[in-house]
């Protein structure tokens, strides 16, 4: 078992746990780590991650689909999952030096801001309108599309939102869970299912079990105010990772 396969298995690991807990950050943790390092192709990466985030994602939500906030999640889905298809042709379409501006451009945005939200991680007075969960959506396709983690932008925009954190993660989730789906049809589609997708999927697989039974069964003992906090601190941490590594390139 080489270098790089072990370093992506222990982010499969941790990130599935975080998202387990939050709601989000597998796809970012990933997308941060294996491009940081270098470790596997971008489209390998993203449609890696699409396959085992939809193991984690319904095993963390068996037992929470009624905590999901309907009204906001149908808006969210139907902004997301025409733009999964517009991101997947763009990353098919851009070539390397186009997609670290691209990446440099999302870590910019993470950085800012979840640096706002970390300084004062209180939600919105009121829930946000339909049309501004649509956006979310928009964004969150988009970069689901091209990164397989569309959560710097659905999940900075739900966060935000005054709900309880069990609505937040289970609403997260759900609207994860399509838009995977909708990434993974596409890719196979294309021929994107490669083999060695499948096979760093199977290995990643009982790693994500572990670890979304390890999420479920042994959660932090933190209030919802610092849940928030540490949600949008993983973020900023990932958002200057990911504007680093476009600005330096690979370290590996």
């Amino acid at each position: 078992m080489d270098q790089s396969l072990l370093i992506f298995l222990a982010l499969v690991l941790f990130g599935s746990y975080v998202q387990t807990v939050a709601g989000f950050a597998l796809g970012m943790i990933l997308i941060a780590g294996s491009s940081a390092l270098a470790l596997f192709p971008l489209p390998v990466t993203t449609a890696v991650i699409s396959l085992v985030s939809m193991v984690n994602i319904f095993m963390a939500l068996h037992g929470h689909y009624p905590r999901i906030y309907r009204r906001g999640v149908i808006w969210l889905i139907l902004g997301q999952l025409p733009f999964v298809a517009v991101g997947v042709a763009l990353l098919n379409y851009l070539d390397a030096s186009a997609e670290r501006v691209l990446q440099g451009l999302l870590g910019s945005f993470i950085v800012l801001g979840c640096g706002a939200m970390m300084i004062r991680p209180r939600p919105r007075a009121v829930v946000s309108g339909r049309p501004a969960f649509f956006a979310a959506g928009v964004g969150g396709g988009l970069l689901g599309g091209l990164f397989s983690a569309s959560g710097p932008v659905i999940g900075w925009f739900v966060y935000r939102q005054p709900l309880g954190v069990p609505e937040i993660r289970a609403s997260l989730l759900a609207t994860f869970a399509l838009g995977t789906i909708a990434r993974t049809v596409v890719v196979g589609v294309e021929g994107g299912l490669t083999r060695d997708v499948w096979l760093l999927t199977a290995w990643s697989i009982p790693l994500v079990l572990l670890a979304t039974w390890l999420g479920r069964r042994f959660p932090p003992a933190l209030s919802e105010a610092s849940l928030r906090r540490l949600a949008f601190a993983l973020l900023f941490a990932m958002g200057g990772w990911i504007l680093l590594t476009a600005i330096r390139g690979p370290t590996l």
